[in-house]
């Protein structure tokens, strides 16, 4: 049997499923991604010797590099379909979760993995720092609609204006984590180092240079005289601004995750009525689909062949179990208290922080760097923890949704 045929077979009926699966389980309480894993499961239980069939501790290059492609680009579109200005105030909500949850969500994570998991600190911190940002890939449900559809109550607003700043937010964290595992240079040095490059020099250019080129990108497409980007009508422009800010600023050093929802923040500040906004999330959104799809359907095969997922013990669930259930809801809810959501939407933002590829990529990325003790059971935690909120918050998104709406209609009629 030819292995490239069936590949690339498979793969053909992989992009077909793209675009007519979402239309297919628009009403029903299933999700896409759960979609995906089914996917990956069966063929890993058929006969076909398919590429999903790998360990991404024996592939982490591989496995870092996709997750990454995948996470920037998801990054631009929620960053261009956000119709509300950047401020203090607008964004409250975004700033209590990110100020509040995800510091307590990364200690919490990190506590259970040394307590329960048996982690080494430096083990436990990449876990919590790995778990702690909600995921802007597999979210897309919950997220607010493309630009200009009017799609953004509070609830969607939170969770997508979160999924695109706390990936990269959490990435000083992972740093830390890897600087306790090297454990070779002095301490005082080493934290000296964390503190001035890790979070004030990384996080600094990320910012700077995604507000920078996002304005620099809305000029060529929106103030430039002649032939401007926006007259193109080519959704390939979205891509090109993605991979350009990400590369720029890794290359100075910079997050390259918070340079590009910024970027796409600023971008869709620069001119916010153009129809090109739509136009360029469209395309981002369907490339982004596409990604996540082969991904979910080789995380669906890892987890069916049982590579990694044969490290899980009674601890790995109750962690996952605690991480799901009670971590996150939890301090969610916390973040939020005097926010002046009702009681109902809150509950929703707390409860609906997916994790997803974002993960993969930070254990990918961390464990490439340096070894950490206990990794199989990290990545066996993670995995878990992944594949359960994608069954889980997959199946309770549509009626929640629905939920939100119907109640934001009646608001509406009363008034």
């Amino acid at each position: 049997m030819d292995i490239y045929l069936v590949t690339l077979t498979i793969l053909g009926f992989v992009v077909l499923l793209t675009a007519w699966l979402p239309m297919m389980m628009r009403r029903l309480p299933l999700s896409l991604p759960i979609a995906c894993l089914a996917i990956g499961a069966m063929l890993a239980w058929s006969p076909f010797p398919l590429l999903p069939r790998f360990n991404p501790l024996e592939n982490r290059e591989f496995t870092e590099r996709m997750t990454e492609v995948v996470v920037i680009v998801a990054l631009m579109g929620a960053g261009l379909k956000l119709d509300r200005p950047i401020g203090l105030k607008r964004w409250g909500t975004t700033w209590r979760l990110l100020g509040i949850a995800m510091p307590l969500t990364i200690a919490a994570l990190a506590f259970l993995g040394y307590w329960i998991l048996g982690l080494t600190a430096a083990s436990a911190l990449l876990l919590g720092a790995s778990l702690a940002p909600t995921d802007p890939v597999l979210a897309s449900d919950i997220q607010v609609g493309p630009p200009k559809t009017g799609e953004e109550d509070e609830v969607r607003f939170a969770l997508t204006s979160e999924a695109g700043l706390n990936d990269g937010l959490s990435f000083p964290f992972v740093h830390l984590a890897i600087a306790m595992a090297v454990g070779t240079a002095e301490g005082r040095e080493l934290y000296q180092h964390w503190a001035v490059v890790d979070v004030g020099w990384r996080l600094a250019a990320g910012v700077v240079m995604g507000w920078a080129l996002g304005k620099l990108f809305g000029f060529l497409a929106f103030k430039m005289h002649g032939s401007s980007l926006a007259k193109t009508q080519d959704g390939f422009v979205a891509l090109g601004m993605t991979f350009a800010t990400y590369g720029l600023t890794e290359l100075v050093g910079g997050y390259g995750f918070v340079s590009v929802f910024l970027a796409a923040v600023a971008f869709r500040a620069s001119e916010r009525e153009s129809v090109f906004h739509g136009q360029l999330h469209d395309f981002a959104e369907q490339i982004e689909r596409l990604l996540m799809m082969i991904l979910l359907v080789c995380l669906g095969s890892i987890a069916a062949s049982g590579q990694l997922l044969a490290h899980i013990d009674w601890r790995v669930i109750v962690v996952a179990v605690l991480a799901l259930v009670l971590v996150r809801p939890l301090l969610g809810w916390i973040s939020l208290l005097g926010s002046g959501h009702p009681h109902g939407e809150a509950i929703i933002i707390a409860v609906f922080g997916i994790r997803g590829l974002g993960s993969i990529y930070y254990l990918a990325y961390a464990t490439a760097h340096t070894e950490f003790q206990g990794a199989e059971t990290v990545w066996a935690t993670v995995l878990l923890i992944i594949v359960a909120s994608i069954v889980v918050h997959g199946i309770a998104v549509t009626p929640t949704m629905k939920w939100i709406d119907d109640r934001r209609s009646g608001r509406q009629i009363k008034a």
